[in-house]
C-alpha cells in the first residue's frame, strides 16, 4: 500500500512539473500585463510540433530542441504583445478575453489543417528507460522533463528577484503608473513578460514530446490545468502557481490510482473547490474578509 501511494505521488510530481511550467506562464502574463491568455495551451502544442519536426527531420532530441523552441516562442510572444495584446490594453476584460480565445481557436484550427488530427510521437534513446528505487519506478523521460522544468522555474525566480528587468516587471505588476514615473518603459516590460511566458509554454511542449503525443487539441488539456493552478495558487503569484501545479499533478495521480482511471480530473476539481471554499483568494492570497 505504501509503495503504491509513493508511486502515485512520484508520478504526480513528475507531470506536475509540466503543469507548473505552463501555469507560471499564465500567471506571469496576468500578473504583469493583466491579461488572461486563453491561448497558452496552444503555444504548448506549438512547442511540441517544433520539437517533433526537429526530431523527425534533423534527428534532434526533444530536450536539445529547447535551444530552438524557447527562442522561437520568446520572439513570437514579443510579437504577440506588440501587435495584438497591446491594442486591447485598457479596453476592459471582454476585448482581451475575446482576443486570446480567438487566437486559441485560430491556432487549433490552423494546426488541424496543417498537421491533421493524427497523434504524433517520437522515440528517443531513453524513451523506455526507468530508474528503480526500491519498489518505485521512475521513467527517465518524465524525470528529465521534471528536472528541466524546475530548473527553468528557478531561473525565472532568480531573474525576477535579482535583475533590473525582473524588478521592473514586478514594479509594473504592482503599480503601473508609479512604475512609469520611475522611468520604466511598460511596453518593453510587457513584451518581455509575454515573451518569457510563451517561451515557457514552448519549453513545456518540447519537454512533453519525449513521452506525450502531439495533436492539435493537446493544449486544451494543459491550459485547463494551468488556469486551475493559477487560481489555486492565487492570481499573479508565480510561486503559488508552481506549488499549485505540483499539488494538482499529485492529486490527479492519486485519483487515477485510488479512485479510477478516469477520475484524476475529478479529484483535482474537488480539491480546487474545497480549497476555494476555505480560502477564496487562493492558497497564497490570505483570508478573504
Amino acid at each position: 500500500m505504501l509503495i503504491t501511494l509513493a508511486q502515485a505521488v512520484v508520478n504526480g510530481l513528475l507531470i506536475g512539473g509540466i503543469y507548473a511550467l505552463v501555469s507560471i506562464g499564465v500567471t506571469l502574463i496576468f500578473g504583469v500585463v493583466k491579461v488572461v491568455n486563453f491561448a497558452q495551451g496552444e503555444f504548448v502544442m506549438l512547442g511540441m510540433y517544433v520539437s517533433f519536426f526537429l526530431a523527425t527531420r534533423l534527428g534532434m532530441d526533444p530536450i536539445v530542441s529547447l535551444v530552438v523552441s524557447v527562442p522561437v516562442l520568446f520572439v513570437l510572444g514579443m510579437l504577440l504583445q506588440h501587435y495584438l495584446i497591446r491594442r486591447v490594453l485598457g479596453l476592459g476584460d471582454m476585448p482581451q478575453i475575446f482576443l486570446t480565445f480567438a487566437l486559441s481557436l485560430l491556432m487549433m484550427n490552423v494546426a488541424l489543417m496543417a498537421f491533421s488530427a493524427n497523434y504524433r510521437t517520437i522515440q528517443t534513446a531513453y524513451s523506455n528507460l526507468a530508474l528503480h528505487f526500491g519498489g518505485l519506478y521512475v521513467p527517465v523521460p518524465k524525470l528529465i522533463a521534471f528536472a528541466v522544468a524546475m530548473g527553468l522555474s528557478a531561473l525565472l525566480w532568480v531573474f525576477l528577484k535579482t535583475t533590473d528587468l525582473g524588478k521592473a516587471m514586478r514594479a509594473a505588476a504592482q503599480n503601473y503608473d508609479v512604475a512609469m514615473l520611475m522611468g520604466i518603459n511598460p511596453d518593453r516590460v510587457f513584451a518581455v513578460a509575454v515573451g518569457i511566458a510563451i517561451a515557457l509554454a514552448g519549453a513545456a511542449g518540447s519537454l512533453l514530446m519525449a513521452f506525450y503525443p502531439a495533436y492539435p487539441m493537446v493544449g486544451q488539456v494543459f491550459v485547463l490545468m494551468a488556469f486551475v493552478a493559477v487560481v489555486l495558487g492565487t492570481l499573479g503569484n508565480v510561486t503559488g502557481a508552481l506549488i499549485a501545479g505540483l499539488m494538482m499533478g499529485v492529486a490527479e495521480s492519486l485519483g487515477i490510482q485510488f479512485v479510477g482511471a478516469d477520475s484524476g480530473m475529478i479529484v483535482v476539481f474537488v480539491m480546487f473547490l474545497v480549497t476555494l471554499m476555505i480560502r477564496p483568494n487562493g492558497l497564497f492570497g490570505g483570508w478573504a474578509r
